[in-house]
This record gives structure tokens, sequence and C-alpha cells, in this order.
């Protein structure tokens, strides 16, 4: 017989541990913390609910609880007991002693769980239910003068039971927590009113109202298995909402730190060639220190930032040219500033000579299909262009809009004079340019840059310096009311 009963618990064991292991591989390995399981111990009183009164009775135990996630745990209770009863009254004087063992698998479930509090809880409050099997003997003692005299023992029963149950954890530490619950056992099939002896089908008629319960009530000594270093407590004693606001701490410094800029020059970190460039420094687009004249002679540095040396010149530490080629005279020869600017031109495909060097070379910006909005992208380019024009207080800027060649022309000179005046109140507004500086013109869909009807490039604005004949262009007659005004 124990033979029998040592193989039912191995069995039930093996089919806990597996449950848990089958979870843990279909909820993936990353779906939670690698946690440890629980080892717990426990003593208390045991005593049967039958038809006879109760007396002192003892069991103890152990058991072994893993979590599957931080609701709901396994645990595997194997108990041995001892339950005593006796009567006292003049018609039931009998007593009983029950033998009992029992292997149970409960669900467990964490009542307190379920808030989203970040700090690990010192107190568990839990319910569970299961079921199992076990064995039990009910030894029965006769006492004289009873109606219906019973002399001998029940023999040794094995049946299938369910449970229920209910207890409190306190953590003392990472390791340890005591505990204090009850169990309330129910058997099923013939053998459920057995427990005290007295079954439903008693002779002379005597029958009892319901089967036998079994109560057992137990403090707990219980020990977390496992490495702290490698793996959590039983997620029951964590928190539900810790996991996931760990997981958004996480997802919020990995953001911070993509979006670092060391040396706040504008480009973040992750792509920020030099990150370690000097405060206000003006960069590239990839976090290089500028060279425009690339002289070797960083633009913050460079007395002449946007003077590149010829063949055979040499600049000092400054960036000043220290062996200048010059016709007679010396200096800088007006077929040199004439050769510079031709070599800017030619970067853009633009080789038409430039006899008057007041004819910079401006950048365009360009727009949207049907759009006047300025672009976030072109701010930069704007704000050069205002850092020209407050280093030259006498210079004006013709500020010229096209479109491409789709709609009506009536349309496209409308949305022609819109670009430029969108581009003249950013000025005004963002850079505090003077109004009477700008001068707007508009052109519509001719000029086209490129014979494509609707290409991105022919929906531009461009810039130039203003000559002494350059004046503003009047409003579109046809254009709505509120369009184009403002400053």
């Amino acid at each position: 017989m124990m033979m029998k009963i040592t193989a039912i618990l191995t069995t039930m064991a093996l089919l806990l541990c597996g449950s848990v292991s089958l979870k843990a591989q279909s909820t993936g390995s990353n779906s939670k913390p690698k946690d440890m399981y629980e080892l717990g111990v426990q003593g208390g009183y045991l005593f049967v609910a039958g038809e006879i009164d109760p007396e002192f009775g003892y069991a103890y135990g152990i058991h072994l609880r893993k979590a599957t996630d931080y609701l709901f745990s396994l645990r595997l209770d194997l108990m041995m007991g001892n339950a005593k009863g006796m009567g006292k009254d003049g018609s039931d004087l009998w007593d009983f002693e029950t033998n009992y063992s029992a292997a149970t698998v409960l669900g467990v479930f964490s009542l307190n769980n379920v808030r989203l509090d970040r700090p690990k809880k010192k107190v568990n409050l839990y319910a569970m239910v299961g079921g199992g099997l076990n064995m039990f003997e009910v030894v029965e003692y006769n006492t004289p003068g009873i109606v219906f005299p019973r002399t001998g023992s029940v023999a040794s029963e094995i049946a299938p039971h369910a449970t229920l149950g209910a207890g409190v954890s306190f953590r003392l530490s990472n390791k340890i927590n005591v505990g204090f619950e009850h169990q309330v056992t129910g058997l099923f099939g013939q053998r459920s009113d057995l427990l005290d002896g007295l079954n439903k089908e008693a002779v002379g008629g005597a029958t009892s109202v319901a089967g036998d319960l079994l109560h057992f009530t137990s403090l707990q000594m219980n020990f977390n298995l496992g490495n702290p270093a490698s793996r959590s407590e039983p997620l029951y004693w964590g928190s539900l909402g810790e996991d996931i606001m760990s997981s958004i701490d996480e997802v919020k410094k990995r953001q911070d730190t993509a979006l670092a800029d060391t040396d706040q020059d504008g480009v973040i970190d992750a792509i920020d060639q030099e990150p370690n460039t000097p405060a206000n420094v003006p960069v590239d687009t990839k976090g290089r220190t500028l060279d425009s004249d690339k002289d070797g002679v960083a633009d913050y540095k460079d007395l002449e930032p946007y003077y590149p040396p010829r063949a055979g010149e040499r600049v000092n530490e400054d960036g000043v040219v220290i062996n200048p080629i010059a016709g007679p005279g010396g200096g800088v020869t007006e077929e040199r500033v004439q050769e510079m600017i031709d070599e800017a031109l030619s970067q853009y495909g633009l080789t038409e000579p430039k006899n008057n060097v007041a004819e910079w070379f401006l950048p365009m910006i360009h727009f949207g299909t049907d759009n006047f909005t300025v672009k976030y992208s072109d701010y930069g380019t704007l704000a050069s262009l205002a850092r020209m024009l407050k280093s030259n207080p006498d210079m004006r800027l013709v500020i010229t809009g096209y479109t491409d060649k789709t709609g009506p022309e009536a349309y496209n000179t409308n949305l022609s004079y819109q670009r430029a005046d969108a581009v003249a109140k950013h000025l005004v507004n963002q850079h505090g340019i003077g109004r009477g500086r700008l001068v707007i013109q508009y052109k519509g869909f001719e000029d086209a840059l490129v014979p494509s009807n609707s290409s991105y490039m022919n929906r531009r604005v461009e810039f130039r310096v203003a000559g002494p004949t350059d004046v503003e262009m009047d409003r579109p007659t046809g254009l709505k009311p509120g369009g184009g005004d403002g400053y």
C-alpha cells in the first residue's frame, strides 16, 4: 500500500514540475523574469467536521510552489496528520481516530497583486483551489451503552478529493517568509462520509446530514530556492506594475541615451562624428566642425572662413593666407574676387560670368504641392539669410515665388505670391528683419528650372540682392482676402 501511495505522490510532483516548465516555455524566455521556487514546511491543527464532535488533532507537511505569472502560481502539497472525535451525549457515545495523508495540486491566486504599485509587497494575500488523492484509516472505539455498538476500524481507503483554501504570508527577507492559512477538503464518492467512521448508510436508520469535511489550519515557514543574483523573488512578491514600469523606465533611458547631445551642437550623439565640439561652434549635419573654405582651419577659429586658398597659397593657424598670390599692387584683386564667385557658381552648374560682385549667389527653398508653408528643414537657410542681412544693414533682398506648371495660370500666380509672402513673414516675425528691406516678386510658373510640369524643383522661392531699380510687385488682384496679410 505504501508503495502505491509513493508512486501516486511522485507522479503528481512530476505533473506539477512539467506544468510549470511548459508554462514557462509557452510564454517565452523574455516574457517575465526568472524567479525562484518556494519550499514551505507547515504544521497545525487538523479536525474533521462531521457528525461527531472533534477533538484536538494535528498535521504537518511540505509544499513546493512556483509562480507562472504575477497573479497565478502552482503548488504541490504533501501532508500527513491525525484527527480525533468523541461523542458527548447519551445517544452518541462513540469516538474515533483518523490517520490521514494526502497529495494535492493547488492553483494559487494572489489577491493583492492587481495594483500597479512599484515597490515589492510585504504582505501577500491569496486564495487557492485544487484537488488530489488521499489515503485515510479510521479507528473506531466502542464505548459501553451506545445505541449502535461498533468495534474495530474502517479499512485504509484511497479517495480523490477537492480542496479550497486561503492564506496570508509576511515577507521577512528576499529568501524567507512566514504564513498562516486554512484549507478545507472534501472527498468524492461513497467515501465522502467515512472520515469520522459514521457512514450515511448507518445501521438502524441513523443517517448523516452531509459528507465529512477535513479542516487544516497551519503556520508555515517558507524559503525561496535559487540564486538572488540570477533569479528574482517569486513573482507573487513583486508588483504586476513593477515589470511594466521598469520596462517604461528602460525605454525612457534608452530614448534619453539615443537623443543625447553631449556637446549641444544640435546633432545627437548617435550620429555625431565629433561629439565633443566646443559650445556654440557651427557644425554640419554629421556634427563635424565646419570648415567652409576647406583650408584646414575650422570656421570658428578662421578669421577668413570663406576665403579658400588658391594653389600654392598657405594659411596660418587663424586661417589667413600668409603668401597671397596677387597681381600688381598687392592684396586680393577684383579678378580674384570674381574668380571666387565663379567657383561658387560652378558648384551649382551656373557658369555664366558674373561681372557685378553685388550679385551674390543665394540659396533657394522649395515647397510641397499646392502649399505655401515654409518647411522646418528650411529654417536654417532662412536664418543664414537673416544673418547676412543683419551684417549688411544697407542691403535689400528680392524674394521671388514660383510654382510648377500644374493648375490654372491665375491660381499659380496667387500661389507664387503666397510663397514669397510666407518667406517674407518668416524673416520679419522670426528674425526681426525690417519689412522695407524685403522686395516681394512672383512669376507663377514662368522660368521653370525643370521642363516637367509637376517638378519639385519648380515649386520654389529664389533670393537675390536687390538693386536700385528693383521694386515690389502689387498683390495679385484675384487673391482672396487674408491671403498673404498679417505681419
